[in-house]
């Protein structure tokens, strides 16, 4: 196995990475801590951070890094475009549901 793949486990393409859990202390207490929407943000910022380092590895490649590999880049891209299309499903369905919400006759 390439030394330079090595740094890519198995943890950095597991999707429960990317999965939203929730708070502890919405299990006791009535109030909750961020909730939803304080984890939906946090998925947002770390879909954010692995589109910047896949660009980040995509121009290393461009530019002929030997240090970085083009299989390393290509699971960087396949995992920043997994994140974002889930991240894009989330929202879809948050406006669906509103927009449903919306529309019920009180």
């Amino acid at each position: 196995m390439d030394a330079r793949i090595s740094p890519l486990s198995s943890q950095s393409l597991n999707p429960t990475s990317l999965q939203m859990k929730r708070p502890a202390s919405a299990a006791g207490s009535g109030a909750v801590d961020g909730g939803f929407a304080g984890n939906f943000k946090n998925a947002l910022k770390e879909v954010s951070a692995a589109q910047n380092e896949a660009t980040r590895l995509q121009t290393q490649v461009q530019l002929g890094n030997p240090a970085v590999s083009l299989e390393e880049t290509m699971l960087a891209m396949q995992k920043a475009q997994i994140g974002f299309q889930a991240t894009l499903n989330v929202r879809n369905r948050m406006v669906q549901a509103y927009t449903d919400i919306m529309n019920m006759s009180v």
